[in-house]
């Protein structure tokens, strides 16, 4: 089981490992612990480097297989041995523009079930690149430029963001805790990861964000679209 170190600390740049698998077919290789995001929830995985025995081997990929989190180095170089003791560093402008993405996302979902009541229905963000689709019968210039200014005033409101794990049964008491139109939690899982923008939105999020919403910068609406009767495609900027 890979300790999720990202979880408790989404500004961990850096971080010793010990290898604990290898895929020798994918060239990949599992570590006791990591600060890379393997991917999921519509935010990609991180990247970096792996330092093992003084060679750097790129981090090309980071993907999640049960609880282990497994990490893809690029490169011609053999693979580290088993047990050998690593150091992680991840690229952290990819990583703090993601945090700032994810975190602009979440006001923008925030602002819209407060405002009007409107589930997720989807959503995807590359770094300061998003877009969320809600369940909104009509969508129109107005009501976006409304929905713009407010997630503005949130940023500028400078909320704090406070993330906590909490035991499963404690967590689903907590009204409207899941945002989306499906519920993605699995089952089995024992303790659910939220996200709390203090003031604004509370939701189970496996993803990485900022501290305060002071942090995210401006955002913008680039575009919106209908995606069907009562799905609504808004896409964001941050800048």
């Amino acid at each position: 089981m890979t300790n999720l170190l990202y979880q408790t600390d989404s500004y961990l740049k850096e971080f010793d490992a010990e290898v604990t698998t290898i895929d020798s077919d994918n060239r990949a290789v599992c570590l006791d612990q990591s600060a890379f995001y393997p991917g999921g929830g519509g935010q990609p995985c991180d990247r970096g480097t792996l330092m093992v025995n003084g060679l750097d081997f790129p981090v090309e990929k980071v993907k999640k297989q049960g609880n282990d989190v497994f990490h893809c180095l690029g490169g011609d170089r053999p693979l580290p041995d088993l047990h050998a003791e690593g150091h992680g560093v991840l690229d952290w402008e990819h990583r703090f523009n993601l945090m700032r993405t994810h975190t602009a996302l979440h006001i923008l979902c925030g602002v819209v079930f407060r405002d009007y009541g409107a589930l997720v229905t989807g959503g995807n963000m590359e770094p300061l690149h998003g877009r969320m689709d809600f369940e909104f019968e009509t969508l129109h210039g107005d009501l976006v430029s409304e929905i713009e200014a407010a997630v503005n005033r949130e940023v500028d409101a400078g909320r704090d963001v406070r993330v906590k794990i909490l035991p499963r049964e404690e967590a689903f008491r907590i009204p409207d805790l899941i945002r989306t139109k499906i519920n993605l939690l699995p089952e089995g899982i024992s303790e659910v990861r939220t996200v709390e923008i203090v003031g604004l939105d509370l939701q189970a999020d496996g993803g990485t964000h900022v501290k305060n919403t002071s942090e995210v910068g401006r955002i913008r609406v680039t575009d919106y679209k209908s995606k069907g009767a009562i799905n609504k495609r808004i896409y964001i900027e941050v800048v």
